[in-house]
């Protein structure tokens, strides 16, 4: 099993409803090809560099899963064909510095946000 992350780019003309169906079927054609999702990191809706099927915003959307590399193209297959997807990127970690790297992203990803702990820090001090 190797570490990858994808990043998805999903068209910004759909409900919240559509984009969560999305989510959860690039996320079901992870698993079913054999693939383990470590996090997810949802970043919302953001403007893009440049206009994508004449979309300037999406919404982004990032996995960490390991996976075996034979399933990899046909992940990104079922990516290609899915409509709702502007944009996606898979990127392999391989070596020990890489994997490190990934474990890091994985870890900021399950920490609270930062405003959340702000907030917690201000309500003590106010105490």
């Amino acid at each position: 099993m190797r570490h990858y992350e994808n990043l998805v780019i999903v068209k910004p003309t759909l409900t919240e409803e559509e984009i969560k169906n999305t989510i959860a079927l690039v996320e079901e054609v992870i698993t079913a090809n054999g693939g383990e999702i470590v996090a997810r990191d949802a970043m919302g809706m953001k403007k893009l560099a440049y206009p994508i099927e004449k979309n300037a915003r999406g919404y982004f959307y990032v996995m960490y899963y390991k996976s075996a590399p034979a399933a990899i193209a046909e992940i990104e297959r079922r990516f290609r064909i899915n409509e709702e997807i502007l944009r996606f990127v898979t990127m392999k970690y391989d070596s020990k510095r890489e994997i490190a790297a990934w474990n890091g992203m994985v870890e900021k990803t399950k920490k609270p946000a930062p405003t959340a702990a702000v907030a917690e820090k201000k309500e003590e001090v106010a105490s």
